[in-house]
């Protein structure tokens, strides 16, 4: 019975993710995302704002996800594969909405939003063209995981 006590649960911390490709580009985006939505915030476009602050939450979300390798105790759901679908939706979403922002807009600040939003979508398709490279689907998934965490 001492030893249940003594066990305590233990969250890993991975820094190494930080550093990697897929790292630094998660934390390009939450800064692209965080200045367009300064910028939409500034121009007064809710729309905009709204847009931005979602996927932010939801890259942050990942992103965490992964430091604190979440994934690999929540095993119910296919991770690398969620976070690739975001990416694709998201760069889509971004595109329309930069466009909509530069053309309807002539507020500087939804101009510069719209630009930055632009410089996101590059990132976001970054993103997700390595973590095709990543997915196969012809292995198990345990080694696919694997293989998505040692690439990162």
């Amino acid at each position: 019975m001492a030893e249940n006590e003594n066990k305590t649960a233990t969250m890993d911390f991975d820094c190494a993710f930080l550093k990697s490709k897929r790292g630094v580009v998660k934390i390009a985006e939450l800064v692209t995302l965080l200045v367009a939505f300064v910028c939409f915030a500034a121009a007064s476009t809710p729309k905009y704002t709204v847009a931005t602050v979602l996927e932010f939450l939801i890259t942050s979300l990942l992103l965490l996800l992964y430091l604190l390798k979440l994934n690999k105790r929540l095993t119910f759901l296919f991770w690398p594969l969620i976070d690739f679908f975001n990416s694709i939706f998201a760069a889509v979403y971004f595109t329309v909405l930069s466009l909509m922002a530069l053309t309807s807009h002539p507020v500087t600040g939804a101009l510069v939003g719209g630009i930055v939003c632009f410089i996101s979508v590059g990132l976001l398709c970054v993103d997700s063209f390595t973590l095709f490279k990543n997915i196969t689907f012809n292995k198990p998934r345990n080694e696919v995981q694997n293989q998505v965490d040692e690439r990162s």
